[in-house]
This record gives structure tokens, sequence and C-alpha cells, in this order.
């Protein structure tokens, strides 16, 4: 009696889950094609390519990587420093590791329908290593220069909405690569707003001394 009790709360749990989890798909599905169908038109085609596409940002990361170092003081070279290492971290983790386990099917790999004015590649979708790199870093210079919070995150989730625009990641992708990104760069700064509370003390001790 006891055995088939358990036995039916398992099975109504089981059946919950798949519940939910085609629930959270379908939510999933008409938040992509609401971005990729709805809002479809050629501007924003233009618009999200250009945005999307990291070769178009190096010049930008170049130069305010180059001021925050040469104008921000021992905050800004801390600041280079540790966000180079951040990116490593958040882009080997989501594409080496993540993407390799989870090996979800990108949309325009999966639906039939899909949009994809750049064209569909071969990787895996799960998560958005756009999302991940760019909220990484976001949250990282928040914490260190709070006053440029506007911009880092208003551009951190441009980019990452271009991915689902164009057909290469589900929303839930976005999602979970943003707050896996959140996690690292909280840690990463951290680590480097300790580091230089570590180093104004071991200043201050000298001058004392």
């Amino acid at each position: 009696m006891i055995n088939w009790f358990i036995i039916s709360i398992l099975t109504i749990t089981i059946l919950k889950i798949f519940y939910m989890i085609d629930f959270l798909y379908s939510i999933d599905l008409a938040i992509f094609y609401f971005f990729n169908h709805t809002l479809s038109i050629g501007f924003l085609d233009k618009f999200f390519s250009i945005i999307t596409n990291v070769n178009n940002w190096y010049i930008t990361y170049v130069i305010l990587l180059g001021v925050s170092f040469v104008k921000g003081g021992r905050k800004g070279k801390l600041a280079v420093l540790g966000v180079l290492l951040l990116i490593v971290a958040t882009d080997q983790t989501g594409y080496r590791l993540l993407k390799e386990y989870f090996a979800r099917p990108r949309p325009c790999n999966a639906l039939a329908d899909v949009l994809t004015p750049l064209g569909c590649t071969g990787s895996y979708s799960f998560p958005s290593n756009h999302a991940l790199n760019n909220f990484a870093a976001a949250i990282f210079f928040y914490r260190l220069f709070p006053n440029l919070k506007w911009v880092l995150f208003i551009g951190a989730a441009l980019i990452s909405i271009s991915r689902v625009y164009l057909g290469l990641h589900y929303p839930s992708d976005i999602f979970g690569g943003a707050v896996i990104g959140l996690a690292f760069g909280y840690l990463f700064s951290s680590g480097v707003l300790y580091l230089e509370k570590y180093l104004d003390e071991r200043k201050i001790k000298r001058t004392e001394s």
C-alpha cells in the first residue's frame, strides 16, 4: 500500500516536472518568435547584425581599456587586468564546458522557420557566450565604476537581445548566460576590490612607519 502511494507521488511529481518543462519551453518559444519574427524589419536586421559582431567592438574595447589603464589610477590598472582574466574565464567556461555539457542545438538548427540574417552556425546554444561575457564585464565594471551602470547594462542587454533577434539563441540561453556572467563578474570584481583595499592599507602602513 505504502509502496504504491510512493510510486503515485513520484509519478505525479515527474508529470508535473515534464509539464513545467513544456510550459517553460512554450514561453521560451513565444518570446523567441516575438523578437525573431514580430520585430523583424530591415533596419533592425542591420542594427543587430552590427552590434552582435565582436569584431566591430575591438577598437572600442582597446580605447576603453587604454583609458582605464592610463587615466584610472591603481583601480583602473587592476580593472584592466581583472577584466582580461574574467573574459578568458567566462568565455572558456561557456564555450568549452557548458555548451559541450548541455549540447543544446541552436534554434536556427532546431526550428524550420527561423529568420537568420547572418546565417546559422553548428555550435551549441546554451548558454549564450555573448550574454555570459557582456554581463560579466557589465557587473565587473559597475562595481568598480558605478557611474557607468546604464551604459554597461544597456550595452550588454542590446548585444544579448541581438542573438535572439538573429535566430542564434533562445531567450533562455540569454538568461542563463547573463546569470552565470553576473556571478563571475561579481566574484572577479570582489577580488579586485579586495586587492585594492589591501594595497591601500599596506601603503598607509608604510607611510606611518
